[in-house]
């Protein structure tokens, strides 16, 4: 795309050319959005400020709501509430959550009161539930109509809603009875009640459901939608399938931060301190570990004095385990996300991983015993030891390094299940203690013995 290429050309051309850009965004707005994304800040919000209200308004709804945040800070005030009313509640909800409060206070005394009251309803809910995911711009039909009436109805709402995926169906209270078959509302005689062409008490949530299981009722029941009610019934929203989409993607780039002991809120847009805050304690946490490392090394520097070349060899051996432990961790946390793990197969998961773990040492270790015997035996690897026995600690350690990092990768998110912790929490930072523990003390433990 050009303004990737030349932004700054392009934001001068678009300038110029004023009513192409607002076609651009009135007809493709996420094409638009793309063509923000890439320019600096101030030309960006120029070219916003350019379009009217309701166009703007869908533009930054394709733009990640760290990113419009950004943007938006660039507009003026009463431009910016002015968008922010055309916005559906739960776009202009994410977008103004990643203000500062100051402002975001300044925003709603310039909304109207009907858009401010529906996005301060919105910001109740943690953004990962499915309160904070629901949209609450829903159709919804009486419970006492029949289905000729049902049917007028529904095409009245089709001009009023963009999304008719799924029409609910309230009684006086508001509470959810039931969701419409558009095709057995269309086949049933017009005078029948709705009641009866209904399909009732559909799969719902409530609005505190974690957006994880939201994910999955979607998934198993195949729903392009799903109701999110109170505690008491009464219908507040639905989470759309843009929004299912999202919370599952928005899920997995969770565990892997959580993986590696980042932050799992946080993105490239996060504040410099709030960054620092998240990252720090695993940060130290991973200093402490190495340093248990570091001893187990110092407890055998007799030994290394005396063979030189297993300094070198050390890393190797933590490097595969550390790879293969990854390699497990990766496919449990994958696992466990999509509730593929019931406890009553955890014994047998572990015995496959061992498995796998055995298979891929002892291919390891015949390759690492081979190549470190060729280059012990032509003096690549200077060693005072015989070459074939060096080769034998190296294939050894590689063998049982690799089948315990291989069930350790495994375990530690079953191992964090189980006290009901996040299975990605900071699993990588243990998996690389444990091989790294095992490879240079166990391969240590393993010369000491032969050589």
């Amino acid at each position: 795309m050009a303004a990737q290429r030349e932004p700054e050309d392009v934001a001068e051309y678009l300038d110029l050319k004023t009513e192409e850009w607002e076609a651009l965004a009135g007809a493709v707005p996420g094409d638009a959005a793309d063509v923000l994304e890439q320019l600096e800040e101030d030309d960006a919000a120029r070219l916003l400020s350019e379009l009217g209200h309701g166009d703007a308004a869908e533009v930054l709804e394709e733009i990640a709501p760290e990113l419009a945040a950004e943007l938006v800070e660039q507009v003026s005030l009463g431009d910016l509430a002015a968008v922010l009313n055309e916005m559906p509640g739960e776009a202009a909800a994410d977008l103004i959550d990643q203000l500062d409060e100051d402002i975001q206070e300044d925003i709603f005394a310039a909304m109207t009161d009907e858009a401010e009251q529906g996005v301060r309803e919105l910001l109740l809910y943690a953004s990962d539930s499915a309160g904070g995911l629901m949209t609450t711009e829903i159709a919804a039909l009486p419970l006492g109509l029949t289905t000729g009436e049902a049917i007028e109805r529904i095409r009245q709402l089709h001009d009023e809603y963009e999304d008719l995926s799924y029409v609910y169906v309230v009684n006086d209270d508001n509470q959810l009875q039931g969701v419409i078959s558009f095709r057995d509302l269309v086949f049933r005689r017009p005078g029948a009640p709705l009641a009866d062409v209904m399909v009732a008490d559909p799969v719902a949530v409530t609005a505190h459901t974690d957006r994880e299981e939201v994910a999955d009722l979607c998934q198993r029941y195949h729903l392009f939608g799903v109701p999110v009610t109170d505690e008491d019934g009464t219908l507040l929203g639905m989470v759309t399938t843009d929004a299912v989409i999202e919370a599952v993607q928005d899920e997995a780039t969770e565990d892997f931060a959580a993986a590696v002991g980042a932050g799992i809120k946080e993105t490239v847009y996060s504040d410099v301190t709030e960054s620092f805050r998240m990252r720090a304690p695993w940060l130290v946490l991973n200093l402490f570990l190495a340093l248990a490392v570091a001893l187990v090394i110092e407890q055998q520097t007799g030994l290394i004095s005396r063979e030189p070349v297993l300094a070198a060899l050390m890393p190797v051996i933590a490097l595969l385990g550390g790879n293969g432990g990854n390699q497990s961790l990766a496919v449990m946390i994958r696992s466990l996300a999509t509730d593929d793990v019931p406890r009553a197969q955890v014994p047998r998961i572990l015995a496959r991983q061992a498995g796998v773990g055995a298979l891929n040492g002892l291919l390891l270790a015949a390759v690492a015993l081979g190549l470190t015997f060729v280059l012990a035996t032509t003096g690549v690897f200077q060693t005072n030891s015989e070459p074939a026995t060096l080769a034998v600690v190296v294939a050894i350690a590689s063998l049982a390094n690799l089948v315990i990092a291989t069930v350790a990768g495994t375990a530690i998110p079953l191992i964090l299940r189980r006290l009901d912790q996040d299975p990605a929490l900071a699993s990588s930072i243990f998996v690389t203690l444990i091989t790294d523990v095992v490879g240079f003390g166990g391969f240590l433990l393993v010369a000491g013995l032969l050589l």
